[in-house]
């Protein structure tokens, strides 16, 4: 769902989420249609349930998503305060995919954030580096050919070993700490 409308097809889009109603993905078709009070809404009551259950990681998305929506409409102050209870709970957890996944707004917000760090003397606050690693995540890597991988002489003083070229390859597949440490058997 959420690849149909960052290939702008908000139609098709649509219909999977008449199709098939998950609030989520009509929260985001409601944005992507412009009707952010509606998308509010849904979004609000869906916090509600997932703070209710206990399921935090469903209560992130739906968190993140509400601030992106009210950065849009230029409630800077409210989405910035969501924004920070969000980077809260994620930070232990390592998600970088859920912010990045948000796109341009998302990286905009992250930023006023740092800012909002920044200007108000935090610059020790606990969530800095996170915020910086969010940020760096949003650069785009263009990858290399394999060609030009394997023919290519190291410049580097000590050149990479096959773990860390590993954990590499990882990283950029997107996956968090957590599940890079779970599938190499990390401590």
């Amino acid at each position: 769902m959420l690849s149909l409308l960052q290939q702008n097809k908000l139609e098709a889009a649509a219909q999977l989420v008449q199709a098939h109603p998950l609030p989520l993905s009509q929260a985001r078709v409601l944005l992507a249609q412009g009707e952010t009070s509606a998308a509010l809404a849904v979004l609000e009551r869906l916090r509600q349930q997932m703070e209710a259950k206990g399921w935090q990681d469903e209560r992130l998305k739906v968190m993140a998503l509400q601030a992106v929506a009210l950065y849009s409409i230029g409630e800077k102050d409210q989405a910035v305060h969501v924004l920070g209870e969000a980077l809260l709970l994620a930070e232990p957890g390592g998600f970088i995919r859920m912010f990045v996944d948000e796109g341009e707004p998302m990286r905009l917000l992250i930023l006023d954030f740092r800012l909002w760090i920044e200007k108000q003397a935090r610059e020790g606050h606990k969530s800095i580096e996170y915020v910086d690693k969010l940020l760096a995540a949003f650069t785009p890597i263009v990858p290399m050919p394999q060609s030009a991988v394997s023919n290519h002489k190291s410049t580097m003083v000590e050149p990479l070993s096959q773990r860390e070229l590993e954990i590499l390859r990882l990283i950029a597949k997107g996956l968090s700490n957590r599940e890079i440490s779970r599938r190499l058997f990390l401590a």
